[in-house]
């Protein structure tokens, strides 16, 4: 990280500050947050008298986005409206929960986000150069009691924790392969044996060892034979001088213009070598056909952290769906508290999250993955009157976004293109009445809505009044 050594947004986050941090409404208190001297850790230390150790801590390789402003349901439910320029929140990797912070301006927010966003790009980068760094963190946290060594049942952990699918039998090998010194636990060389066991790629041994023909090493002209022979690309000295200069970590090794096999994985591990046509990345595709002709990445419960019974629902969930590209997602909706609809899994201890909420958020970040258009999968459930709500809903905060009629004249015949609905935001859901009937003006505005449940109502059952929200948003 030398490149980054005087750049102001790192003296800031060493120099670090006051913040709120925002529990609930009767648990807000002031944290002085800091970055450490490995430009790696957040920590933050109680500002009672006397007491200098550290709270709390995290790395930035588990952050996994900065959200400036009121996003989260915790600031949303216990902050006010207008401090929404000095709130942000530390999103994590994995089932950690957010954090959610106050700054005392809206000038320091954005420092403190603009600044840890640049540093966890800046390590992004870097860790291209640093071999299975993810390996490495993951033994540290396996190592529960910090002692620097891994038991047995730490080590069990440690393989779940990387997703290594291997019964207990085999991990009682590894570990017993591995205890040269019958201690009990792994240390030191030990452990390093492991992560060797671990990280071992015989294919890549058989063709390193081909080309490697310089005391162990690959030269530049080795390399190059490698890129025209294996890799089938027009390849020079100067390439291979590049290569060396920006994967090779030994720095005695680079120095001789010498590439290790670390350093051969590490370029293998680069974004040039995939086999992906980078060019493939962007839609290529005829996108103009019907919609019905495409197959469409959705999402089922996208309301739901974790499990289905009783984990938490939140807005994050759909960005976090949404971010990853997907164009469809459901909303199960329910009547809640003010005549306000809610979304949560019914008949569960799933909690709950306000159906506005949530369409603010699928309106922020619907389109910063993919232009296409987003369909809103409603499995309804509400009264007619909390109906009405969600159709003011969708329809002031998505605005002219929102398709709510055709987009031609007359009846259609086939269903628009992604390409004419770019930037679009479709419904799906149950209505009783055709969409011809729009067209026939005999759409009758009472009888004309369907929640999930009358789908299995006798039909001889005196129907409710319904308004459709179709028409409610026509109107």
């Amino acid at each position: 990280l030398d490149s980054a050594q005087g750049d102001p947004d790192l003296q800031f986050l060493l120099q670090g500050g006051d913040l709120l941090k925002v529990r609930s409404q009767s648990w807000k208190k002031t944290r002085y947050f800091r970055l450490q001297e490995d430009c790696k850790t957040m920590w933050h230390e109680s500002k009672k008298p006397f007491r200098k150790t550290p709270t709390c801590e995290f790395s930035l390789y588990d952050v996994s986005a900065l959200r400036l402003g009121r996003q989260s349901e915790g600031l949303k439910k216990y902050t006010e409206e207008q401090v929404d320029g000095r709130c942000f929140s530390i999103i994590f990797k994995g089932h950690h929960k957010n954090l959610d912070l106050m700054a005392s301006s809206e000038e320091e927010a954005k420092q403190w986000v603009n600044s840890m966003e640049k540093m966890i790009t800046t390590f992004d980068i870097f860790f291209l150069h640093q071999m299975h760094s993810w390996i490495l963190t993951c033994m540290t946290k396996a190592d529960k009691n910090k002692d620097d060594k891994l038991s047995e049942s730490e080590v069990k952990n440690f393989m779940r924790l990387i997703n290594v699918d291997v019964d207990d039998e085999y991990t009682e090998m590894l570990f017993k392969k591995c205890d040269t010194s019958k201690t009990g636990y792994l240390s030191g060389e030990e452990i390093k044996h492991l992560y060797d066991l671990l990280t071992d790629r015989e294919e890549i041994d058989v063709i390193y060892g081909e080309y490697a023909r310089t005391t162990g090493y690959m030269n530049p002209d080795n390399l190059v034979e490698f890129l025209m022979k294996e890799q089938r690309e027009k390849a020079s000295l100067t390439d291979a001088h590049r290569i060396i200069d920006q994967c090779e970590p030994d720095d005695a090794a680079k120095a001789k213009k010498l590439l290790s096999k670390d350093g051969f994985l590490m370029y293998l591990h680069r974004p040039e070598t995939f086999i992906l046509n980078p060019d493939h990345k962007d839609v290529y595709q005829d996108m103009s056909q019907p919609l019905n002709h495409y197959f469409i990445s959705s999402s089922h419960n996208t309301y739901l952290m974790e499990d289905q019974l009783k984990g938490p629902s939140s807005t994050e969930a759909y960005v976090r769906a949404l971010l990853k590209g997907c164009r469809c997602v459901e909303l199960d909706c329910w009547d809640g508290s003010d005549n306000e609809p809610v979304i949560y899994h019914g008949y569960t201890l799933t909690s709950k999250i306000l159906f506005k909420d949530v369409i603010k958020a699928i309106k922020q970040y619907a389109f910063k993955t993919s232009e296409y258009p987003v369909i809103l999968s409603l499995e309804n459930h509400c009264s007619v009157e909390q109906q009405q709500v969600m159709a003011y809903h969708m329809s002031s905060i998505l605005g002219s976004a929102l398709v709510t009629k055709p987009l031609g004249e007359g009846m259609p015949s086939t269903f628009p293109s992604p390409e004419e609905l770019k930037g679009k935001f479709l419904i799906k859901g149950k209505r009783l009445n055709k969409l011809e009937s729009l067209f026939k003006q005999e759409a009758d505005t009472e009888d004309t809505d369907v929640t999930e449940e009358e789908e299995s109502d006798d039909e001889e059952e005196v129907q409710k009044k319904k308004v459709s929200i179709v028409i409610q948003m026509n109107e």
